[in-house]
């Protein structure tokens, strides 16, 4: 599974370790997500997150 990071505010998706409250289910991939969604904290669009290594 992989990690994304918002460039703007440095918030982390976790596909293993989703957070509560998203109502996205723990193992979802970020590439499944709709393009409609937001960084939970910044609210930029799901283009401005970056896989990290």
């Amino acid at each position: 599974m992989a990690i994304y990071k918002c460039k703007i505010c440095g918030y982390v998706f976790d596909e293993d370790n989703i957070e509560e409250g998203l109502n996205i289910p723990d193992g979802t991939r970020f590439e499944d997500l709709p393009n409609s969604f937001k960084c939970p904290k910044c609210r930029m669009p799901k283009s401005m997150m970056e896989k990290v290594e």
